[in-house]
């Protein structure tokens, strides 16, 4: 694609095991063209704006718009078909479009999927900005974005949504419907597993698909993951939140495949699924289409934003670098020579932390960093609790997908932090399906006497199975019971909800970081209602975790 934009010079360059068994015939099927069922009927409108529109990684004197244009009804994701078509991008104070403010145009192409992103600059800093494209006089649906705060200024609050884990088939995304309908956040994280990539039926729902996936087979080819990125992008409440606010994202392992690793990933047959090197990068390739995201290094989306003196957000990629996860008790999981970072992410961390002069310092990281022992769960707890983490189904209580498998990088990590006397850490988390409220043990088996180097507030699931999902019994039965185990195990742990879904929102000043944390009436449907679950809060200063009463 081309673009000509107003400016265009970056001054800020940033710094379950196995569910299914795909048959050699399956692998043979995801080479068929797209189904069009990742398209709504109206796609007979030529052209037509039926993914949405997006901002993303908000800087303070730009913005990335996205959107995604159908020149002809053919053109599906994934189709390689339609011609190309320039798409016009109009930005404006105001969303009547009375003062526009910056203006150009892209190409649309087959080459990228008829996605189309434009790098806008020269703005203004901490300013509400509306947005909209068009293509041979057809126009999108407007939308607000906002830029980030100055480098230097002095802000008083910040304002985040945070998500992860959204199983299209195991029900509806009525949290990102919450979170639009409240208009007051400054960006939204998404912390990984934007989509999935099973195929229909193969993934925990409770025993019902409420909606199937397109293609509907597991996705394998270029093809199969711009597909399913399609179909996402069809969902109105998806489309409202990007319509409302800029998303920060990263990746974790199911926008390419189950507990994915540098060299392939459980989910991944060599050969059967064809070459993981080629996988991978079609996975990669339909993301960066897909999603408003810039790329801070070819491949990767780890990188930092700044948000004035407040905060800035260093954001990991925990899959691209990451050394193959090891069996649960061989010892491995202390190898110096295994990572979970990379060398080059680790060091890039550390200096970013060291070298910060914001009042908190977030890190956005797809798995959970606190340390989890279950090893006094019973066995009827701990066995769903295996298949949701991939634990042995009796014994040992370590993840080793997560931070607890790769435990000399934890230990570089928060002994930086800790020699570098760095405070107000916080680590924003998604991955378990479940929510916490963590500090971050230098050493877990002595805490509360030992040091907290951070702290981490944990999101559970947009939709993907929770525990009480996977036990297939009322909400709560298996949190009453659970969590003040899991808290006894864990004295670093205050809080642990292990079965309902929803979102968070976080509420950053001077004086505290706050997680309020919302849920779900019912995930299956779409108009399911949100309320308030609990609050914790860090306060500046302290890198431990106190439960607040009420919501910001």
């Amino acid at each position: 694609m081309t673009s000509r934009i107003r400016s265009h010079t970056d001054p800020h360059p940033f710094a379950p095991r196995r569910r299914t068994v795909v048959k050699a015939a399956a692998a043979g099927v995801a080479l068929a063209a797209p189904t069009a069922a990742a398209v709504p009927a109206r796609a007979a409108e030529t052209p037509a704006f039926l993914h949405g529109v997006a901002s993303g990684d908000p800087l303070p004197d730009g913005i990335l718009l996205w959107t995604r244009v159908t020149p002809v009804p053919e053109a599906v994701p994934g189709s390689g078909l339609g011609p190309d078509v320039e798409v016009n991008w109009t930005v404006a104070l105001d969303k009547a479009f009375t003062t526009v403010v910056a203006k150009g145009t892209v190409t649309a192409t087959a080459a990228s999927d008829h996605t189309v992103k434009a790098d806008v600059r020269g703005l203004a800093p901490a300013t509400d900005y509306w947005f909209r494209f068009s293509a041979a006089g057809t126009d999108s649906p407007a939308a607000r974005t906002r830029t980030a705060p100055a480098a230097g200024a002095a802000v008083a609050n910040l304002r985040f949504g945070v998500v992860s884990c959204a199983n299209w088939e195991a029900g509806h995304f009525a949290a990102y419907r919450h979170l639009a309908a409240r208009g007051d956040l400054d960006a939204w994280l998404h912390l990984g597993d934007y989509v999935y990539e099973y195929g229909t039926g193969q993934y925990g729902t409770r025993g019902t698909v409420v909606r199937p996936h397109a293609p509907a087979h597991e996705i394998l080819t270029l093809a199969d993951y711009r597909t399913r990125h399609g179909r996402y992008k069809t969902d109105p409440d998806l489309q409202a939140l990007h319509a409302a606010a800029p998303v920060v994202a990263i990746w974790d392992d199911h926008e390419i495949a189950n507990d994915t690793w540098s060299g392939g990933a459980e989910n991944h047959t060599e050969g059967a699924e064809g070459a993981w090197a080629a996988r991978q990068a079609a996975a990669k390739q339909a993301y960066f289409e897909w999603m408003p995201v810039r790329q801070a290094l070819a491949g990767t989306t780890y990188r930092r934003l700044r948000f004035g003196k407040l905060a800035d957000l260093s954001l990991l990629d925990l899959r691209s670098f990451r050394s193959r996860q090891v069996t649960v008790g061989s010892g491995e999981v202390d190898d110096p020579e295994r990572t979970l970072t990379g060398r080059a992410q680790l060091d890039w961390l550390k200096a970013g932390l060291a070298a910060s002069d914001t009042t908190w310092r977030l890190v956005g990281n797809s798995v959970m960093i606190a340390p989890f022992a279950v090893g006094s769960l019973s066995a009827e707890l701990l066995r769903p609790l295996a298949k949701l983490l991939g634990l042995p189904r009796e014994g040992l209580a370590i993840s080793t997908d997560q931070w607890d498998g790769y435990t000399d990088d934890r230990r570089e990590l928060l002994g930086h932090l800790r020699a570098n006397a760095i405070r107000n850490t916080v680590f924003l988390t998604g991955d378990i399906h479940m929510a916490w409220a963590n500090d971050v043990p230098v050493n877990a088996g002595t805490y509360p006497l030992s040091a907290s180097a951070a702290t981490e507030f944990v999101v559970t699931s947009v939709t993907s199975d929770n525990l009480d999902d996977l036990m297939k019994v009322p909400e709560g039965t298996v949190s009453a019971v659970a969590a003040p185990v899991i808290r006894a195990a864990n004295r670093h742990v205050h809080w642990v909800d292990t079965d309902r879904h929803g979102y968070g929102v976080l509420d950053l000043t001077a004086e505290r970081a706050q997680m309020d944390y919302y849920v779900l009436s019912d995930r299956t449907r779409a108009d399911a209602t949100s309320s308030w679950a609990r609050s914790y809060r860090t306060r500046s200063g302290t890198q431990k975790v106190e439960r607040a009463y009420t919501p910001v």
